[in-house]
C-alpha cells in the first residue's frame, strides 16, 4: 500500500470515528436540552465544531495507539456532555432520563443503518470506479463498523456506560431498588470490570456476537 492511499484510509478512519463519537454525545445534549436542561447548550457542547468535544486521551491519543498497534479497529470517546439528570428526573420522570441515556447509542444505530441503505442502494454499483467513489465507500464502511461497535459497547450494562445508566433508571422507574443499588455500588469498579470483560477473549466474544451479525447484515 503506497504512502498516499494509507494516508486517506488514516484519514478516513478518523473521521468516521469523530463522527461517530462526537454526534453521539450531541445526542446526549439534545435529548436533554428537548427536556428543558440548558446545560449542554450553555456549555456551547451542541456544536457540531469537532474541538469543543475533543478529549485528548479518548479522540487522540487511545485511537494512535490502537492504530499504531496494528487493533483490528478504532475506538475513543469524545469528552461528556454536561447534563442536569436530576433536573430532567424531578421534571420529567424516569422516562425522560432513559430517553437522554439511551440517545448516544440511538444516534449510532441509526447512523450505520442510514450508511448501510446509502452503501447497499445500488448507485455505487453502477457508479464509475473513481478514486472518490472508492473514497465513499470506503467512508461508509468504516461509518457502518465504528457505529455498530459504538451502539452495542454502549449498550453494556457496566457502570459507567449508557447501557448502566438506562438500566439503572429503568429500574428506578418499576421500583427494582435492589438492582439500582446493585450497579450503583459498583460503578467505581466499573472500568475494572469492563477491562476483564473485554480480555477475556470467550466472554468478549459472546458478548459481541451481535456485533459481528448485524455488521454481516448491514455490509451484504
Amino acid at each position: 500500500m503506497d504512502l498516499l492511499t494509507q494516508s486517506i484510509l488514516v484519514v478516513l478512519m478518523i473521521v468516521a470515528l469523530l463522527v461517530g463519537i462526537i454526534g453521539h454525545e450531541i445526542m446526549h445534549g439534545l435529548v436533554a436540552y428537548h427536556y428543558g436542561d440548558t446545560s449542554a447548550k450553555e456549555a456551547k457542547r451542541l456544536s457540531v465544531n469537532p474541538i469543543r468535544h475533543i478529549d485528548i486521551v479518548g479522540s487522540i491519543i487511545l485511537p494512535a495507539v490502537l492504530y499504531c498497534v496494528n487493533a483490528p479497529f478504532l475506538f475513543g470517546w469524545a469528552k461528556p456532555v454536561p447534563v442536569n439528570i436530576h433536573y430532567i428526573i424531578e421534571r420529567n420522570g424516569y422516562g425522560a432520563a432513559i430517553g437522554v441515556a439511551i440517545a448516544g447509542v440511538s444516534y449510532n444505530f441509526a447512523l450505520a443503518l442510514l450508511a448501510s441503505i446509502i452503501l447497499n442502494s445500488g448507485f455505487f454499483d453502477t457508479a464509475e470506479h473513481t478514486i472518490s467513489s472508492a473514497i465513499v465507500v470506503t467512508f461508509l464502511i468504516y461509518l457502518i463498523k465504528y457505529n455498530v461497535f459504538l451502539c452495542f459497547f454502549n449498550l453494556l450494562p457496566i457502570p459507567p456506560l449508557d447501557g448502566s445508566r438506562v438500566l439503572i433508571f429503568a429500574a428506578l422507574k418499576f421500583r427494582f431498588l435492589q438492582l439500582a443499588k446493585f450497579l450503583e455500588n459498583i460503578a467505581p469498579y466499573g472500568m475494572i470490570i469492563l477491562i476483564i470483560v473485554l480480555f477475556i477473549p470467550t466472554l468478549s466474544d459472546i458478548l459481541f456476537y451481535p456485533v459481528t451479525m448485524l455488521l454481516k447484515f448491514l455490509l451484504l
